[in-house]
């Protein structure tokens, strides 16, 4: 499958106490995606849902995962997590809610 490629580099700032890092070297690794990463963070961030470095964390997050999860969907580990992670996919690509809506009509089930 062609793949985009990304170099990605995670560098330790501080602790949870807010100490400087005590790692010599940042984590970097390459790794591929059937997706434009950087496309779809832009397209998280002008959602507008999560402040734009949150976006940012979970457009990268999610498709680092879910490319690892694709390539190894064989693998015993995701066999019980995989419907879930797709219905929650669906459920993130259908966009944001507006505060008071959900799929269901306010008058559904009450009586005429």
């Amino acid at each position: 499958m062609k793949q985009h490629r990304y170099r990605i580099t995670v560098e330790h700032l501080a602790d949870a106490r807010g100490n400087p890092s005590t790692h010599a070297e940042p984590l970097r690794f390459e790794a591929g995606n059937h997706d434009d990463i950087l496309a779809i963070a832009e397209r998280m961030r002008g959602r507008g849902e999560f402040p734009a470095e949150t976006a940012n964390a979970l457009a990268v997050g999610l498709k680092l995962f879910s490319e690892v999860m694709l390539e190894n969907r064989g693998h015993p580990l995701f066999a019980d997590f995989a419907p879930h992670f797709r219905a929650f996919m669906q459920h993130l690509k259908k966009g944001p809610q507006r505060p008071g809506s959900d799929d269901v009509p306010a008058d559904a089930g009450e009586p005429q």
